[in-house]
């Protein structure tokens, strides 16, 4: 699998660089800043972009949006972001698209490296991967704005899951019950969001973020 990362903090960077290829990915590209960033996902072609949101010039969403120009030229891209805040415009905008895998991950969650390894290989293979502290500060914002308040508890925990990009069998098995069970909670969390209800994984998680961030 080659990779390309994108990470200003020489340390970081470096560490992140040995873990991939400790698991044997082909790093193609480390970079610091945005333009390099680009420029590398566009020549090198990788199967997967690893990308800090704030990079040099501006540390604001160079990052972000290098790799968001970047699929504009390859649609499909897979892009995993990783970002120290959980901020909802970083989300909405990478999930806007629509095609190929796409993952938010908090900072803290590359010191695990098994799920940090799990999550790019993930993206890579196209699905979507969302950091569980951000779905569950989207959802707290949701409900503060009172978008989520006509679900249940256990329609919540089905939604929580469904945004982390698990399977119905994964989140039968996280919560305990059959999967016909989640099959119907689905259901009623679409029919009550009132979005649709397509069978792809990928798909099903875009809708329920393009619900949140209203």
């Amino acid at each position: 699998m080659r990779v390309v990362l994108a990470e200003d903090l020489f340390l970081l960077r470096d560490g992140l660089v040995r873990t991939l290829q400790e698991h044997g990915c082909d790093v193609v590209a480390a970079v610091d800043n945005g333009p390099s960033l680009l420029k590398a996902l566009v020549e090198e072609e990788p199967d997967v972009a690893v990308v800090d949101v704030r990079l040099p010039p501006t540390f604001t969403d160079e990052g972000l949006q290098a790799a968001l120009e970047a699929r504009r030229k390859r649609p499909g891209l897979p892009v995993l972001v990783l970002s120290q805040y959980v901020d909802q415009l970083y989300a909405n905008e990478l999930l806007a698209g629509g095609d190929g895998g796409v993952g938010y991950l908090l900072k803290d969650r590359v010191t695990h490296t098994d799920q940090f390894i799990d999550a790019v290989r993930r993206v890579a293979g196209g699905g979507t991967v969302m950091d569980p502290q951000v779905i569950a500060k989207l959802l707290a914002r949701s409900d503060a704005r009172g978008t989520t308040g006509s679900l249940t508890p256990r329609e919540r925990d089905v939604l929580e899951l469904m945004a982390e990009g698990r399977s119905n069998a994964a989140i039968a098995s996280a919560l305990h019950f059959s999967e016909s069970a989640v099959a119907k909670h689905t259901a009623s969390i679409f029919a009550k969001l009132r979005i649709d209800s397509s069978p792809e994984t990928n798909r099903r998680v875009l809708a329920v973020l393009a619900y949140l961030k209203r």
